[in-house]
């Protein structure tokens, strides 16, 4: 039997954490090849510390893009972000390029040729979820967490608290009674800020943004609003530790609600199945959920390199479908292609639409026109609903 009174508990971080500038960088050069070659292969991960920034991975797309483009495509995210402390500046950090050609061996598995379908770029297993906690159809911790880093940013950006610095950490803990969030019984948040500011006067700023996010008597009792619990969070971001690409894969994702199947999003292009995998199952869930087939909807997807079809589609409703898995599962793979070449064209993701997915979530935001957050549409309702 499933517990239905619980606390539980999801963490988000801002773009100017280290790990996270680092996603925004891989997912930066990402959408540079995808602008010059919609077809363009990338893997490129990187790291970064006190004033250094490294680039390494591997590519097959046009040679216009050179190291210095490379170069000036990091700078620019992290000048976007807002770094220019004395400890990490776009202006004068050290960037290193290692980006060579991509694998003639995993090209060969990948691409198309005479009768086979284009391949899985490596085997996986890839998990998409949806719920009615939002009305994103997101689970609310991980919702929650990642609007108040969101509004602070927000204010960070416009001006508004020119005293906030880019990194920052939320963390929400919510009462759930019989399943359904019903309050905050406890909200972290730590952000980096000027060193004038002292703990209360963050403390002052931190508050409207939290109170703001969190329906109404929702915010947690004051002895469990800890800002900065430290007590001082002057040295953040890069400079105050190491950064690596694709190290936030919970926060990315559903804040520990569903499960993950471990591959990380950013630097890859859409024939990676550890990215476009988990967009169409997350778009699949969500729309099950939202055909009102389901209250809350787990898929899994199974991929073996080279090969285009998935090895498995495996739904599971919690024992809140109104319909068979089976069923759902037959019905979810005559509406939409899921080999690889399939995920990619019907949602668009050959586009550069990547950099903008490297904070605040993959999942839970609005599609955009140009197709950004395209597995966020719930196009497919009325056609599952006709299918089962």
């Amino acid at each position: 039997m499933s517990k239905s009174d619980y606390l539980f508990t999801s963490e988000s971080v801002s773009e100017g954490h280290p790990d996270k500038v680092c996603d925004r960088i891989s997912d930066a050069v990402v959408d540079a090849y995808l602008t010059a070659d919609p077809y363009a292969r990338v893997a490129v991960e990187t790291l970064v510390t006190t004033n250094r920034i490294v680039l390494a991975g591997e590519v097959r797309g046009p040679d216009t893009i050179t190291k210095a483009d490379l170069e000036q495509i990091a700078r620019a995210a992290v000048k976007d972000i807002g770094y220019d402390q004395e400890g990490f500046s776009w202006k004068n950090a050290e960037v290193s390029v290692y980006v060579h050609s991509q694998s003639a061996d995993i090209a060969v598995g990948v691409d198309a040729a005479g009768n086979k379908d284009e391949g899985a770029g490596d085997q996986g297993i890839m998990f998409g979820y949806a719920c009615r906690e939002t009305e994103v159809l997101m689970p609310a911790p991980i919702y929650y967490s990642h609007a108040i880093l969101s509004s602070l940013a927000e204010a960070r950006h416009s001006g508004a608290e020119p005293g906030l610095g880019p990194d920052a950490k939320s963390q929400v803990t919510l009462r759930y009674i019989d399943g359904k969030p019903v309050g905050a019984t406890s909200v972290v948040v730590s952000t980096q800020h000027a060193e004038n500011l002292s703990q209360e006067e963050v403390r002052r700023i931190v508050r409207p943004h939290v109170e703001g996010v969190l329906p109404k008597g929702w915010m947690c009792p004051e002895e469990e609003f800890y800002v900065n619990p430290t007590g001082r969070f002057v040295i953040g971001g890069p400079d105050g530790d190491c950064g690596l690409t694709g190290r936030k894969i919970i926060v990315d994702t559903y804040g520990g609600a569903a499960p993950h199947g471990g591959g990380a999003f950013s630097g890859k292009d859409p024939t990676k199945v550890d990215r476009s995998a988990a967009y169409a199952a997350r778009y699949l869930a969500k729309n099950v959920v939202a055909a009102e087939l389901a209250e809350r909807c787990t898929i899994q997807l199974a991929y073996a390199i080279g090969v285009s079809k998935p090895l498995s589609v495996y739904v599971d409703t919690h024992g809140t479908g109104t319909v068979d898995e089976d069923q759902l599962s037959t019905a979810l793979q005559r509406l939409v292609d899921l080999s690889p070449r399939g995920i990619r064209e019907h949602l668009g993701l050959s586009r550069p639409i990547y950099a903008r997915t490297a904070a605040y979530g993959h999942f839970g935001r609005v599609p955009e026109s140009d197709g950004g957050f395209s597995w966020e549409k719930t196009d497919l309702v009325d056609a599952l609903k006709s299918a089962v």
